[in-house]
């Protein structure tokens, strides 16, 4: 199974109507098998926050009614949180998630609420202790005032690394730093940034993702200006430890990765229907990647694409055959109207793919593993149980929000999830008038029969 290491603090699952099964009996579904309240927390705009299921315990980041940075914490079989309020807090931007992860001495490092500001970070002093939580001024002290998108990861050997956005969006560089757990400090764990933008742009980028040999795989689209339409270029690149970089050939990359030294994979122009945070990395069951995206097809209607990796190059196939344009454009968080899934294969060896679409159908279509191109609607994935889909607050507009869980559970079959709801995104700005009331953050325990 492919492994997606902590680079994302918080997926927000969106909810698929999948069509009818196709060719093999679908995967049991979930069921609810217990709901936990954490608090009450801010509903006047979607932020991400973070869950994390370590052994015994869980941990949750958030921010709180009054819009306080907050980490919470429990044992499993107890529904009683411990809480430490961090001196934080959130405005009305959307981009200021929160994530957390833990070194291999089992403290806490918490990162968040960061759009263009200085590093805002804090580690317990104790293991595993909430209470202990304390702000740390500085990593290495360079290139720490204008953060954001902050992630923790898994190195090749197990190390802790954070990385994060040094600038702003069009005139950035990813920053990537690695803990030493002796001395509890950080140093760079490269030299240079891995993307720069050379003052004109920044990178957008998709994970690191690791094969089954031990290889992660990044993919991203570089953007001129605050302005989402200005994403241009699907690139790729891959490494073995997070240090040495190469292109898909083996060819190797020199650090800083600029637009002239980067593996292109599709030159789609500014303005061509490329979008950041709709890129994902999949792979066949032969291994080869494939990088999953939209654009604009000749007819201007917005498609979505796979590029797999093969012996002669890229092979770009276009997947969907929908008759809608989708006119993103402007600064600030916008509400997606098309949702790329990553192409994975299921346990009964199909290669699928998810989708939704706010205009069309979307769903999930299985693949020909020859040509890529859809051949029929894939087997259903189980949803949530539709109880979770009711939204509670009566305040008009709100939406449900969800985090994955960055841990894990001991039991396969039981899957943890955190869920709240919010306003819908409003480009960062206040709405007028009243917020809503805070709304109830709850973790719910998945169990499948």
């Amino acid at each position: 199974m492919h492994k997606l290491f902590r680079t994302f603090h918080v997926t927000v699952c969106s909810l698929f109507i999948f069509g009818p099964a196709y060719g093999n009996e679908a995967p049991k579904p979930w069921t609810l098998a217990e709901s936990v309240d954490v608090a009450p927390v801010w509903a006047g705009h979607p932020v991400s926050f973070c869950l994390l299921t370590d052994g015994d315990r869980q941990f949750v980041a958030y921010y709180d009614a009054e819009r306080q940075l907050t980490v919470a914490s429990r044992r499993l079989d107890s529904s009683d949180w411990t809480t430490k309020v961090l001196p934080t807090r959130v405005g009305w931007d959307s981009h200021n998630c929160v994530t957390m992860a833990f070194d291999a001495d089992g403290q806490l490092h918490v990162s968040g609420n960061m759009h263009c500001v200085p590093l805002v970070y804090f580690r317990t002093q104790r293991p595993r202790d909430v209470t202990s939580l304390e702000p740390v001024s500085s990593m290495t002290g360079k290139n720490e005032d204008r953060c954001t998108y902050p992630r923790f990861l898994t190195g090749a050997r197990g190390e802790l690394i954070f990385t994060y956005r040094d600038g702003s969006s069009g005139n950035g560089s990813q920053i990537w730093n690695v803990y030493d757990l002796a001395s509890q400090t950080w140093d760079r764990l490269l030299d240079t940034p891995l993307f720069d933008g050379e003052g004109e742009r920044n990178a957008y980028f998709v994970g690191p993702v690791q094969d089954k040999e031990g290889t992660f795989h990044i993919c991203w689209v570089w953007r001129e200006t605050p302005d989402c339409a200005t994403n241009h270029d699907l690139c790729y690149a891959r490494s073995r430890d997070l240090v040495h970089w190469e292109m898909s050939d083996g060819k190797p990359l020199e650090l800083p990765i600029t637009l002239a030294t980067a593996e292109i994979v599709d030159p789609v122009p500014e303005g061509g229907g490329l979008i950041n945070g709709n890129t994902k990395i999949g792979f066949d069951a032969d291994g080869r990647v494939i990088l999953s995206y939209h654009k604009h097809d000749a007819d201007g209607h917005t498609q979505i694409y796979n590029a797999r990796h093969e012996a002669g190059g890229w092979t770009i196939v276009q997947a969907s055959d929908w008759d809608y344009h989708w006119d993103f454009q402007g600064g600030g968080t916008i509400q997606f109207e098309i949702h790329v899934g990553p192409v994975s294969i299921t346990d009964a060896g199909l290669l699928v793919q998810s989708n939704s679409h706010a205009k069309q159908r979307g769903g999930r279509w299985q693949l020909d593993p020859v040509t890529l191109k859809p051949v029929g609607p894939a087997p259903q994935e189980p949803g949530y149980p539709t109880g979770l889909s009711v939204i509670e607050s009566g305040f008009p507009g709100m939406q449900i929000r969800r985090a994955s869980d960055l841990g894990e559970a001991a039991d396969a079959e039981v899957r943890y999830i955190l869920q709240w709801e919010t306003r819908p995104a409003n480009r960062d700005r206040p709405y007028p008038g009243a917020p809503p009331p805070p709304s109830m953050l709850r973790v719910h325990k998945l169990v499948r029969q």
